[in-house]
């Protein structure tokens, strides 16, 4: 029964590689979808914060003038959109639209004494304009807070009385200025309004506020704080749905701010249902605003070719400079990056996109893509089953079944959950068996003739390294497919377990190398686990544990580089225009060649190709990065299979060179 039963294990092998052939047939389609889908938003829009622009000419001689200089020096520099903060009344009187008196400041300007209970806010308008347009707005933003508004008049100027003190009444938010929009407009600025929700949320009031966006001809709005409009009053009101219904009447979108560190609250279910019109956004922080124009300009084009980033966000705050005694802005630095200096702007343009108002992807979906997808599951799973048939061969068909009756289970409660679990566990068995299979060959080649020429061993080492490195690469068409979802695109939805990823394959490549090879019996296994724990030991697991700890706080986004290696890196951007990953080139695949070429002399140069499996894990995981476009991705892992190639090579003579000197000089030294 036991021999039938692996026997039958055995067997499954062949139709598990059959189930995998038909899914990467399967994923094309797919694939495809994907493909038209990233290149279907090719517009990148400028935005510059007004508010910012303000603040800096407050502390200009001219102010108005100053403004009028810049926005025309913006508006060639490519910068077609201002963004738009919900008004107060400080902003209005920054603007020099009204003048805010307190209690004491009226008293003082009447000559009356100060009544004892009362603390309030005194507005006088500017200019007639002024006080027409923006009466209503002050005075209905109040009333709806429940705050009292009258009217009142000094020395023949009409103004308002609200019943708070000014602390408090230049706090609320209210609708942006409309005569600065007008006067935007008119310029040939687009309008992008930034909407908080800390007040309550009221339906009619958001109505009128989109109309008026829309007779402005507003196509996107970005959420100031850490939520979105409507969402504390969503239990009870709706008022997401209600906000949507309203965006999607109107025609507008929604950004979305790349890198937060808490996504905005509600934004999913907002996105959701407006039918995913979003668009990605990177914010240039103040601070970075003062970096060099090459450094902004490198990152701009990084984002839009590398991150599907389609809007960029230009912040400007004043700061004290003690060094020039003076106030002073980025505005000049931020216009030289965009400009001749730094040549974000043309940079852009030469990678194929347009600078203009952005627009969403327009999704591509085969017909019958749901179908294409089952067939990818069904084969990821036969691809888990293999893995699993290379360590415990008796369990391969149980793995299969028991993969499809979860896959099948967890689809009906969350899909999504399904299809990153799926993905991660095939994006960890693809270079896991690659691997697995190296190492086979490897000693059974060295088993058979460990005498091979030079010649041999260099070229069974690169047929070997082109063979792996394409079974792994089996992983990548089955992740595009399973995560083919503009959610992910967009990074509203991430794909969880990547550093399970870059630990999985590692451990699992020096767990067979280890426990797998017939040199290494179960007594001799037996011995090994029931050695004594050594000071050796402990500083052996510490050097690992600081390594692995390391490595790991290298991958992903938020891992840190030194500035030498951010120099390097921009060379490697600017000489291939896509930068290939380091520990592929520079590290995994020149381990790779490198450890077959002593593999295949030296038994214990096998070890070698546990770092080696760096760099396979490491050319799947590129396709984790969703938002990445899937033809850069590509090229990456293409470019750096090549480089990888050449320095392996290299480390092959450098090794040659070594073991010839090795060999003429140790007689002398055991001498």
């Amino acid at each position: 029964m036991r021999q039938k039963w692996q026997y039958w294990n055995t067997v499954s092998r062949k139709w598990l590689w059959i189930m995998v052939i038909i899914g990467l047939i399967a994923s094309i389609p797919v694939i495809y979808d994907r493909v038209t889908t990233e290149s279907s938003s090719k517009n990148v829009e400028l935005v510059f914060d007004y508010r910012d622009l303000v603040d800096v000419a407050a502390y200009q001689v001219h102010p108005q003038d100053f403004i009028d200089e810049k926005l025309t020096e913006l508006k060639n520099a490519g910068v077609s959109t201002m963004a738009m903060f919900e008004s107060t009344l400080d902003e209005f009187r920054k603007s020099r639209r009204i003048m805010i008196y307190s209690s004491l400041d009226v008293a003082n300007m009447s000559g009356e004494i100060l009544p004892e209970n009362e603390n309030y806010t005194y507005i006088l308008f500017t200019n007639e304009e002024n006080k027409e347009v923006l009466t209503p707005i002050i005075a209905d933003t109040f009333r709806r807070l429940e705050i009292p508004v009258r009217t009142w008049t000094h020395e023949g100027k009409e103004g308002l009385v609200i019943e708070t003190p000014v602390e408090n009444a230049n706090l609320k938010p209210m609708t942006p200025d409309p005569i600065t929009m007008s006067d935007l407009v008119d310029r040939g600025f687009s309008i992008m309004p930034r909407l908080g929700d800390s007040l309550p949320y009221d339906q009619q009031s958001v109505a009128q506020l989109m109309d008026m966006f829309e007779s402005f001809g507003v196509k996107r709005i970005l959420f100031e704080g850490d939520k979105v409009k409507g969402y504390n009053d969503n239990g009870e009101l709706r008022s997401l749905s209600s906000f949507a219904e309203l965006l999607n009447q109107h025609g507008i979108g929604l950004a979305a701010i790349e890198n937060l560190k808490v996504p905005q609250h509600g934004f999913s279910t907002l996105a959701y249902l407006t039918d995913y019109n979003v668009v990605r956004l990177i914010s240039l922080s103040e601070n970075d605003a003062n970096l060099s124009p090459k450094v902004i300009a490198d990152r701009f084009t990084l984002a839009t070719k590398d991150r599907n980033i389609r809007m960029i966000y230009l912040n400007a705050a004043p700061s004290r400079s003690a060094l020039q005694a003076a106030v002073t802005d980025p505005l000049d630095n931020l216009l030289d990056a965009l400009g001749e200096e730094g040549n974000a702007v043309e940079r852009m343009k030469e990678n194929g996109f347009t600078i203009g108002q952005a627009e969403p992807f327009k999704v591509h979906e085969t017909p019958g893509q749901k179908y294409f997808k089952a067939v990818v599951v069904v084969a990821s799973i036969a691809m888990i089953a293999l893995m699993v048939s290379y360590f415990i061969p008796f369990l391969t068909l149980p793995a299969f079944v028991l993969g499809i009756l979860g896959s099948g289970g967890l689809y009906v409660l969350r899909p999504s959950l399904m299809e990153q679990g799926v993905a991660l566990l095939v994006a960890i068995s693809a270079p896991t068996i690659a691997m697995v299979l190296a190492v086979r060959r490897i000693n059974a080649m060295q088993l058979r003739n460990s005498n091979l020429s030079v010649r041999d061993r260099v070229t069974q080492a690169l047929i070997l390294f082109v063979r792996t490195s394409l079974l792994s690469f089996l992983a990548v068409p089955f992740m595009i497919a399973l995560l083919n979802n503009i959610t992910y695109a967009l990074v509203i939805e991430q794909f969880r377990g990547v550093s399970l990823l870059h630990l999985a394959p590692i451990a699992l490549t020096a767990f067979y190398i280890l426990f797998y090879r017939k040199a290494l019996s179960m007594a001799l296994i037996r011995k090994l686990l029931n050695q004594p724990i050594t000071l050796l030991w402990i500083l052996a697991a510490g050097i690992i544990g600081m390594v692995g700890y390391y490595y790991l706080t290298r991958t992903g986004n938020s891992g840190s580089v030194t500035p030498i290696e951010m120099v390097f890196r921009t060379f490697l951007e600017d000489t291939f225009g896509v930068r290939p990953r380091n520990k592929e080139f520079l590290l995994g695949h020149p381990m790779f060649i490198l450890g077959a070429f002593i593999a295949l002399k030296y038994r214990n140069g096998i070890y070698l190709m546990i770092i080696a499996s760096i760099a396979q894990l490491s050319m799947v995981d590129t396709f984790a990065h969703i938002h990445t476009p899937a033809h850069l991705s590509l090229i990456r892992g293409v470019l750096g299979l090549g480089l990888g190639l050449i320095v392996g090579l290299i480390a092959i003579v450098v090794w040659q060179v070594l073991e010839g000197c090795w060999k003429k000089w140790s007689p002398l030294l055991r001498r």
